[in-house]
């Protein structure tokens, strides 16, 4: 009798510990649910906002013209020709070198030569600090003189240095333009690039790139739509073919 006597007490014991056990797993399992509900309403806010922001930007996520103003950008061919190219690039950008003594050259000579489109060009400078440097040299050749940007952007292109290299130095973009017998004044130029004279047109290329969608460089637009293989010769043919003929239907 007094061996079941002290059972009892026992018996109790262990229920009760049982008990706070699965109160203790119950509460294991309601602080898993809010953590899962937490992370998935996180989830769901960002791609909400994910969502908005591609509704910002149209252009990029429906591949809707980009309205360009052609005027402000340096031009090569005809400002008449019914396509319009525009290219986003950076001159310390190694695939920008690539599409300028391949791609450019091609264009050239199918489109521009024959007066089928014209090539415009935008600053995304980026790659390094010096980037921007070079866009300001650019700038300032071409407003002094807008036929000579474009032997400066071959110029540039073809003399580019290393990217992890600091070497669009002030001295070197002077000497570039010297090299090529630019028709410039070079002291200019000098101060243009120390005084960022065109800093404010270098930021609004800089905010238009971004606005259309560009992440990379280079980046082709034809008539207005991001091309996404800007190093396919057949591909631009085919969209420059297709804004032809929608020009020419209009």
């Amino acid at each position: 009798m007094s061996t079941n006597k002290r059972k009892g007490p026992a018996l109790s014991q262990m229920s009760k510990q049982e008990n706070r056990k699965a109160e203790l797993e119950k509460q294991k399992q309601k602080t898993r649910f809010l953590i899962i509900g937490t992370i998935a309403l996180v989830v769901i806010i960002f791609v909400g906002l994910g969502m908005l922001a591609a509704q910002d930007k149209p252009s990029a996520a429906t591949n809707e013209p980009v309205e360009f103003n052609y005027s402000e950008m340096p031009r090569l061919g005809s400002e008449d020709a019914p396509v319009k190219l525009v290219e986003f690039g950076d001159f310390k950008c190694p695939a920008c070198a690539d599409f300028a003594g391949v791609i450019k050259p091609q264009i050239v000579q199918e489109y521009i030569d024959q007066n089928k489109a014209a090539l415009y060009f935008a600053n995304m400078a980026f790659v390094g600090t010096d980037s921007k440097t070079a866009s300001l040299a650019a700038l300032s050749v071409y407003h002094q003189n807008s036929d000579a940007f474009w032997t400066y952007y071959d110029a540039l292109y073809a003399n580019q240095g290393d990217e992890n290299e600091s070497w669009a130095t002030p001295e070197f973009l002077i000497s570039l333009a010297q090299q090529e017998k630019l028709d410039i004044d070079y002291e200019l130029l000098r101060k243009d690039i120390e005084d960022q004279t065109y800093l404010d047109e270098l930021n609004r290329d800089m905010a238009l790139a971004e606005d259309s969608g560009v992440t990379s460089t280079p980046s082709l637009f034809v008539n207005g739509v991001k091309l996404a293989e800007p190093f396919n010769i057949q591909a631009i043919d085919a969209q420059i073919t297709a804004a032809t003929e929608a020009v020419s239907a209009e």
